[in-house]
């Protein structure tokens, strides 16, 4: 007998003499099988929160109170803020205000530390690329002369792609810096489904809806 079937026939013994070792394997394949289910339907069940998020948004974009707090400038973090509207790649989302983790679960945020939309300054807002609707999926395919279509619940605008999308690291602050005349950035993660650089859209002001 060889030494290698005499190893595989003592492993196979060793389990099946032992219960312990028994129920261990089970339970591990088991935890795995789970963990590859989960992995593989995660894309999908963010999408189904997202798109349940964005039919409370969008009620809430229009209402008085949304109103009131947009001018005050008092809208909390999650909240309705603008719906990005972009012809080109059949985008129509909600964008809450801040970009926390929670935040963003329902597709796209304003960083609160950039101007609002339509007004003097850089907006801008992040967005996800493959789940929570995946509102920034297709951004990359944006060229120079592109609108995309904000809407505030006191007006709305239209901004003009100036130059193709580029990439930074995601640690760049400078593509938020404020900026002179109305600029709005939009940043998500490059490549789909990794977070290793950021794909930056530069657009600017070119008037009201």
């Amino acid at each position: 007998m060889r030494s290698s079937d005499r190893k595989q026939g003592g492993l196979s013994a060793a389990v099946s003499a032992r219960p312990a070792v028994r129920r261990t394997l089970h339970w591990l394949s088991i935890a795995m099988f789970v963990a590859g289910v989960i992995l593989f339907a995660q894309p999908f069940l963010t999408n189904l929160y997202a798109d349940w998020k964005q039919s409370r948004l969008e009620d809430e974009l229009g209402s008085a109170s949304n109103r009131k707090a947009y001018r005050e400038g008092s809208l909390e973090e999650g909240a309705a803020l603008t719906r990005i509207v972009i012809p080109k790649l059949n985008v129509r989302s909600v964008v809450v205000e801040g970009t926390s983790l929670t935040a963003l679960r329902a597709g796209s945020g304003h960083y609160r530390s950039t101007a609002l939309p339509c007004e003097p300054g850089n907006s801008a807002i992040a967005g996800h690329r493959t789940t929570y609707s995946k509102p920034f999926a297709r951004v990359d395919l944006l060229r120079p002369g592109d609108r995309i279509r904000l809407e505030t619940p006191i007006g709305r605008c239209v901004y003009e792609v100036t130059e193709q999308p580029w990439v930074t690291g995601p640690g760049d602050g400078r593509v938020l810096a404020p900026m002179d005349g109305a600029w709005l950035t939009l940043t998500t993660c490059h490549p789909p489904g990794s977070d290793d650089v950021r794909l930056i859209v530069r657009a600017r002001l070119v008037g009201p809806a």
